[in-house]
């Protein structure tokens, strides 16, 4: 049956940021995962947003917001109500945009609103010469350092024939489920806390 599920989505949806440099390859691996097929993409101006329904797990709502420079300015406005991230990395790219790439990284890691949510980094381009590999990406962009306080994973693929694809978004709604649920449960105790006096009822 593959990654995506022909049903209707049901359960808890999760909100996923897919963040990376421009030209990474974001839209074009969203795409081949929705639409099982490559498409032509233009850089991304602003973002776009697609509903993913995996054959298990939480129905997803991807936002791709676009990795020039002066969007990047923005990513954080983003991570509101984000339940994990998706990081886009082109292992062909130089190394002063692989650097690029990696202090964005570390920064987005900084924002409060995505504090401990699941990371999958999805390092792609691997059928062109000379790509880094994925522990190549983790070791570069010191990922067991900076995700220490979360799960992580970093999947080698191929936007264009859909390679590894399946492999990374199966690894982030393993992910998911455990942050979903820890979430609710934080969320439930919250509300009771502040509605005062728990009934009777409540207690037993």
């Amino acid at each position: 049956m593959g990654l995506l599920s022909s049903k209707h989505p049901t359960g808890k949806q999760a909100h996923i940021l897919l963040l990376g440099l421009d030209s990474a390859g974001k839209s074009t691996l969203l795409y081949r995962l929705k639409l099982a097929e490559t498409l032509t993409t233009i850089p991304t101006i602003g973002f776009n947003v697609e509903m993913v329904q995996l054959a298990s797990g939480p129905p997803l709502t991807v936002w791709d917001v676009g990795g020039q420079e002066k969007m990047r300015t923005v990513w954080d406005c983003y991570c509101e109500n984000a339940d994990g991230l998706m990081y886009v990395v082109d292992c062909s790219d130089g190394k002063q945009r692989l650097e690029d790439s990696r202090k964005e990284f570390k920064h987005i890691l900084k924002n409060e609103h995505i504090k401990n949510v699941p990371v999958v980094i999805l390092a792609n381009k691997q059928d062109l010469p000379g790509a880094l590999s994925a522990d190549d990406i983790t070791r570069i962009f010191k990922v067991k350092k900076l995700c220490s306080d979360r799960n992580w994973y970093v999947q080698p693929c191929c936007a264009v024939t859909g390679e590894g694809l399946d492999d990374g978004f199966r690894k982030l709604s393993e992910f998911l489920k455990s942050h979903l649920k820890t979430r609710d449960t934080l969320a439930f105790f919250k509300q009771k806390g502040g509605s005062g006096a728990v009934s009777a009822s409540e207690r037993q």
